[in-house]
């Protein structure tokens, strides 16, 4: 590899470190530009770059066992902006250089990585369960959280969706006799608990049976052609998912929904597209790859939201 190019993955790297302690740092209602406070996203940051990175590297190091040319991640940093939901960065994507030469090195390029990054997320949440702070943590953000004033402050809520996995280890990992264990609408404080969630999110992006995505890698090279089916109802649950988050903004109640998969949609049209392209070696995988393949399916029920996200005015 090129020197320029390993240094444009370090810089990438490096500004992105950069940018997710930052949110960090907003995530714990904390003043940003108080470098003070720099080292308070560290955990935010160093957790969040793990999961990526575990995923990305799922990738890379399969690419390279089946001898296709893989590039190092390329990491996405996101500088805040107003008005934005800022996890510090768009995710990190690797890019193959040379053909795919067969179904089996497709699966396992493309399942590598979900499972690679699934398993890192699971150690981020089952750490962050077991060490839950005290009162004081929660107290230290909002000095009021249980007061009857804070039930009746006006303001913006912010709520993180359940998914099946956050909420079994949060049911097994945690006593609220012993424990505050905080709502969806305070999670996002908890820097191993956000970061933790933010991975099942985009364990469940990834794993969507579309296209290029992860998910279409695995669903081509499990079903051929019946892929193309697959995908496009996969593709419509998606808009319809998505619809159903605009009812609230037209003041019809809508039990899930979020508009985000909507626009996740149109990407998927217009620039993943539904289709997989074939390979040349097109044999049928063996029995422990299919087995691994529903396996991954199951972890996308595991990590999915219909509503990863609901913002709400509180009178």
């Amino acid at each position: 590899m090129k020197p320029g190019r390993i240094v444009l993955h370090f810089l990438l790297f490096v500004i992105t470190f950069f940018t997710t302690t930052v949110a960090g740092v907003q995530w714990l209602n904390l003043d940003p530009f108080d470098l003070s406070n720099f080292s308070r996203g560290l955990p935010y940051s160093v957790s969040i770059l793990f999961i990526l990175s575990c995923h990305e590297f799922g990738h890379y190091f399969a690419a390279r066992y089946h001898k296709v040319d893989a590039t190092l991640p390329f990491y996405m940093p996101f500088p805040a902006i107003a008005g934005f939901l800022n996890f510090g960065t768009l995710g990190a994507v690797i890019r193959t250089r040379s053909p795919i030469p067969s179904k089996k090195a497709m699966f396992d390029i493309g399942a590598a990585g979900p499972i690679a990054g699934f398993i890192a997320t699971l150690i981020v949440l089952v750490y962050g369960f077991l060490n839950l702070p005290g009162k004081e943590f929660i107290l230290s953000i909002h000095p009021d959280y249980f007061s009857s004033a804070k039930a009746a402050s006006a303001g913006v809520d912010l709520s993180f969706g359940h998914t099946a996995l956050y909420d079994l280890l949060r049911f097994l990992l945690t006593d609220p006799q012993r424990h505050f264990v905080p709502p969806m609408s305070e999670m996002y404080h908890y820097p191993f608990l956000c970061t933790g969630w933010f991975g099942l999110f985009v364990t469940a992006m990834n794993l969507l049976p579309v296209g290029q995505l992860d998910g279409g890698h695995i669903a081509y090279t499990m079903f051929g052609d019946k892929h193309k089916l697959i995908s496009r109802v996969a593709f419509i649950i998606i808009l319809i998912i998505g619809v159903i988050g605009f009812l609230p903004l037209i003041g019809i109640t809508a039990p899930f929904g979020w508009t985000g998969w909507f626009f996740w949609g149109i990407i998927l049209f217009f620039v993943v597209k539904l289709d997989h392209p074939h390979v040349m070696n097109e044999e049928p995988l063996d029995n422990l790859r299919t087995l691994i393949g529903w396996g991954t399916f199951f972890l996308f029920l595991l990590s999915f939201s219909p509503s990863p996200f609901s913002i709400s005015l509180s009178a």
